[in-house]
């Protein structure tokens, strides 16, 4: 049963990606969501029921508006094809687990701080404000080991971006900060700690290769969410793989 289910999470994942690229569009710019459904970005028409469908839509339009013909941004069908596989996985690997209810949660929040950031370079804090409550009872429900792991790795990934933020007077945002606070709550010391670690690894190659090929300038500002994402992604599924494996390399 787990191949047939993991299609069901799979599909629901879909379903539920295309409702994420809404909010993380519309809540930045407090438009509100009342039974509107998605317009075209280029010239505003209203899609048909059949084109709202998730990732199928885009497949069968070629990747364009059927209004103007214009091409249609990949993001869209990207976050939702990845929340797609995120849930599948979040299922395969954890199973029918209360912890489950975690890992489809954090996966459901980092895509719509993906979708948010990467458009308007913005963390919204009602996203954040949002997931955090969930988060603090899954973690008194499912508490990590040890209990007070979840406590402090939110004081260690906050604190962290605060100093950062000192230090290089803007060289994160807010929102990175909180992000990171919130997220310590789900991993833990050690985890946030590796999360911190791979988003400045990912974000430094990511960033370099974008500079080598003239994609950014040197000094251009980037946002730095879809790392953290990235990073919080791997670290929340594989993290404990990763640190035994290296701390068996250093003995």
């Amino acid at each position: 049963m787990t191949i047939p289910l993991a299609i069901l999470f799979f599909l629901l994942g879909l379903i539920f990606g295309s409702f994420y690229n809404v909010v993380g569009l519309r809540l930045p710019q407090n438009i509100p969501f009342a039974n509107d459904r998605s317009i075209c970005p280029h010239c505003k028409h209203q899609l048909t029921w059949y084109e709202n469908i998730p990732l199928f839509s885009f497949l069968i339009q070629r990747g364009k508006c059927n209004h103007c013909k214009k091409s249609i941004s990949y993001i869209y069908p990207t976050i939702e094809l990845l929340t797609g596989v995120l849930f599948a996985l979040s299922y395969y690997i954890i199973g029918f687990q209360l912890e489950l209810i975690t890992a489809l949660l954090l996966v459901s929040m980092l895509m719509i701080i993906l979708v948010s950031d990467i458009n308007y370079m913005l963390i919204p804090n009602k996203v954040l404000l949002f997931f955090l409550p969930f988060f603090i009872l899954m973690r008194v429900v499912v508490p990590l080991d040890p209990w007070g792991s979840a406590l402090i790795g939110a004081i260690i990934g906050f604190g962290i971006i605060f100093i950062i933020i000192l230090v290089s007077r803007g060289g994160m945002g807010a929102g990175d900060m909180k992000l990171f606070g919130v997220l310590g709550i789900v991993l833990g010391t050690e985890k946030i700690l590796l999360a911190f670690f791979l988003s400045c690894v990912i974000g430094s190659v990511i960033g370099a290769v974008l500079i080598l090929f003239k994609l950014i300038k040197r000094k251009q500002p980037v946002p730095f969410g879809p790392y953290i994402v990235v990073a919080a992604i791997i670290t929340y599924f594989y993290g404990d793989s990763l640190i035994n494996w290296y701390f068996n390399l250093l003995i």
